[in-house]
C-alpha cells in the first residue's frame, strides 16, 4: 500500500485529502506544519508529499528545499494559493514535481498522485525500452539517464519531460502542447514548462545559459536535437 504525507495547517483540507487517498486504497498521514512533516517525513519515507506552500513558522517551501538537499526524489505536489504564482515557480525550482491551486477537488489530487506514483513504481521487465539519442540514453524501467557516459539524476517530472522529447528528437514543442502531452493537463500556466526545461539545461546542458542540446524555437517552443546534433554539439564543447 503506497504512503502519502499531507502536510497542510488546514484541517478541512487535510482531512478531506487523507480521506480520499484512504478510499482509494492510500495509507496517509498528515502534519499540521513543516516541522511536523519534516519529522514524519524523515521517519516514514513516504512515497509521495502533498505541501501547503503556506505553513505557520517555516514555510512549505523550506521543507521542500530540506527534502532535495538531501537528494530525495519523492514527488511533491504543491498547494498554493491563487496569489502566490511565485511560490508556485519557486517550488517548482526546488524541485516540486506538480502543484494544484486552492481551491482544488480533492479527486484530482488524488488522480494526480496516483499518476506520479505508477510512474515510481515501474520496474525492469515492464516491456520499457532504453530510447536512445546519440549520446543521451533514457531507461524507463528504472528511470536513469545517461548523457555522454555520465548519469543525471533527475525528478520524475523532468525524467517524463525529457522522454518525450528524446521520443520525438527533432521536433519543437510548444508549452501548452507540453502541458497536455507530458502533464495531462488542458489548463495550466505556461510557467511549469519554462521552469522544467530551465532546470533540464542546468543538469544537461555544457553551459546552460547558450544551450546546444534543449533548444528555444522563437516563437514555436523547445527542441531537443537529433542525434547527430547531440553528438555533434557536445563534441564541439569537448574540442
Amino acid at each position: 500500500m503506497p504512503r502519502v504525507l499531507v502536510v497542510d495547517d488546514e484541517e478541512l483540507v487535510a482531512r478531506s485529502v487523507s480521506a480520499y487517498l484512504e478510499a482509494d486504497g492510500v495509507r496517509a498521514s498528515v502534519a499540521a506544519d513543516a516541522r511536523e512533516g519534516e519529522r514524519l517525513w524523515r521517519e516514514t519515507r513516504p512515497d509521495a508529499v502533498v505541501l501547503d506552500v503556506r505553513l505557520p513558522g517555516a514555510s512549505g517551501l523550506d521543507l521542500l528545499r530540506r527534502m532535495r538537499s538531501d537528494a530525495d526524489r519523492t514527488p511533491v505536489v504543491l498547494l498554493s494559493g491563487l496569489d502566490t504564482v511565485d511560490d508556485r515557480i519557486i517550488g517548482l525550482e526546488l524541485g516540486a514535481d506538480d502543484y494544484l491551486t486552492k481551491p482544488f477537488s480533492p479527486r484530482e489530487l488524488v488522480l494526480r498522485l496516483h499518476a506520479l506514483l505508477r510512474r515510481g513504481d515501474i520496474r525492469p521487465g515492464d516491456g520499457s525500452r532504453p530510447v536512445t539519442v546519440g549520446p543521451l540514453t533514457l531507461d524507463p524501467t528504472v528511470r536513469t539517464v545517461s548523457l555522454g557516459g555520465t548519469e543525471q539524476t533527475l525528478a520524475p517530472r523532468e525524467f517524463d519531460l525529457l522522454l518525450f522529447f528524446a521520443q520525438h528528437a527533432g521536433s519543437t514543442f510548444g508549452p501548452r502542447e507540453l502541458l497536455r502531452r507530458v502533464w495531462g493537463w488542458d489548463f495550466g500556466d505556461d510557467s511549469t514548462v519554462v521552469v522544467h526545461v530551465r532546470r533540464l539545461r542546468r543538469k544537461l546542458e555544457p553551459d546552460p545559459s547558450a544551450p546546444v542540446l534543449l533548444t528555444t524555437v522563437r516563437g514555436t517552443g523547445y527542441r531537443l536535437g537529433t542525434a547527430a546534433e547531440l553528438t555533434a554539439a557536445l563534441a564541439e564543447v569537448a574540442s
